[in-house]
């Protein structure tokens, strides 16, 4: 490779990593003035501004203010590790319990890192049609995946009288965002300790 053919391809590296950077600039951006000034109280202009950019360039990226708060929510996702969660199930697959625990962290490290935009979305979505449909879309994410894990559970394992759907509805009664703000901000219950009670009461509810 001579050095002019070098430097065109790090110039394409280099112009992928900085549309990255705007993007998560923006992101970012977002997320600090919908805690600030809340979902209807920022637009578009306020995000460009307060990321650096253009309003072009916000749109060009995410589309509008409502593609811009999907975008902030996939972040929220990330931000958990589900990559963790499933690895953990995984090496606990022969025990309910560790994996109740498994599922129980997860969403302690979401609530814990981004609460915020989950309050926002669900919030949001009062007036957002749009924005109504993200936050069922990430309930419903959330059960599927209590219904494939309690569902590979040998029979007998779910407390008896328990069916599989009632046994996820009382994990997503348990483990909700207002269960969390409760007890962290109201009790001042740090969140390992929220963890930990999740985990001990999934167990009694829901195991024989």
């Amino acid at each position: 490779m001579n050095e002019e053919q070098g430097r065109r391809r790090y110039d394409s590296l280099r112009r992928t990593t900085q549309a990255l950077e705007t993007r998560a600039g923006i992101a970012d951006a977002a997320r600090r003035l919908f805690d600030a000034r809340g979902w209807a109280g920022t637009t578009v202009r306020d995000v460009a501004r307060e990321a650096g950019v253009s309003v072009p360039t916000v749109y060009a990226t995410y589309g509008n203010k409502t593609g811009l708060t999907r975008a902030v929510a996939d972040s929220a996702d990330l931000s958990a590790d589900a990559p963790q969660m499933l690895a953990e199930l995984e090496a606990a697959a022969a025990d309910p319990r560790r994996q109740l625990r498994a599922m129980a962290g997860y969403d302690r490290r979401l609530f814990e890192r981004a609460g915020d935009v989950i309050t926002l979305i669900r919030e949001a979505g009062r007036s957002e049609p749009e924005l109504a449909t993200a936050y069922r879309d990430g309930r419903e994410r959330g059960d599927e995946t209590r219904v494939q894990v309690f569902a590979s559970w040998p029979a007998g394992t779910l407390r008896p009288g328990l069916d599989l759907p009632t046994a996820v509805d009382i994990y997503a009664a348990i483990c909700t965002i207002d269960v969390y703000t409760t007890l962290t901000t109201e009790r001042g219950w740090l969140p390992g300790r929220v963890e930990e009670w999740w985990g001990q009461t999934l167990v009694r509810e829901l195991l024989s």
